[in-house]
């Protein structure tokens, strides 16, 4: 990918977060990347176009970040533990209005997130399920299909404000306090041992 180009997502992705996507116009952006209009719309048609550009980016890199813990994650429990830190660093700050504008006015784009959180987050989490069980720290009396959706569900719900109105509830802390919810749900007295251990190790 063009070095510019990429700078300018990974730019404007920060100046979203910070105050949604639909109250920012591109003279907006403009001013807060420090770039004439002119440089933005050599790399993207226009909005909508920079939009879908950077759903593409983000989909891509939590794949591949995803992809990685798994490899590197000592049991299921970590896996989930490590891709959840990741998530929290990213949306800790975020402004939820960024995933309402999204489904309001860039459905081509809210579309992609859509797919991918049912596609591959939901095959992602149902493997985790499997592995979790064979590995013993999750029960093996676990409905893979209902709890790998309901895992999915819940991370819609984090970012609902009717149900945690913004500013008074923060995404990140949400987030955490769900994934400490389901993983818990999900172990075994020895994936409890495992989670005691990893919580007072680390603060997670």
């Amino acid at each position: 990918m063009d070095e510019k180009r990429l700078e300018i997502l990974e730019r404007a992705v920060a100046v979203y977060m910070k105050y949604g996507i639909k109250s920012v116009t591109m003279d907006d952006l403009s001013q807060e990347l420090g770039m004439s209009k002119k440089t933005i719309y050599k790399y993207f048609a226009d909005k909508n176009d920079l939009i879908q550009s950077i759903i593409e980016m983000k989909v891509g890199m939590d794949k591949a970040i995803c992809q990685n813990c798994v490899q590197q994650s000592e049991n299921a429990i970590d896996e989930l533990i490590n891709v959840s830190k990741i998530v929290v660093e990213t949306v800790g700050n975020v402004n939820p209005t960024v995933f309402y504008d999204l489904q309001k006015y860039y459905k081509e784009a809210a579309s992609l997130f859509y797919e991918h959180k049912w596609g591959f987050v939901l095959s992602m989490i149902q493997n985790n399920i499997k592995r979790g069980i064979e590995e013993g720290v999750y029960r093996k009396n676990i409905d893979c299909a209902i709890i790998s959706r309901l895992y999915v569900a819940s991370t819609d719900q984090v970012m609902n404000t009717e149900i945690f109105p913004w500013p008074n509830f923060n995404v990140a802390k949400v987030f955490t306090e769900m994934i400490h919810f389901h993983i818990r749900g999900m172990a075994s007295d020895k994936g409890i041992h495992y989670l005691k251990q990893k919580m007072n190790n680390e603060q997670f």
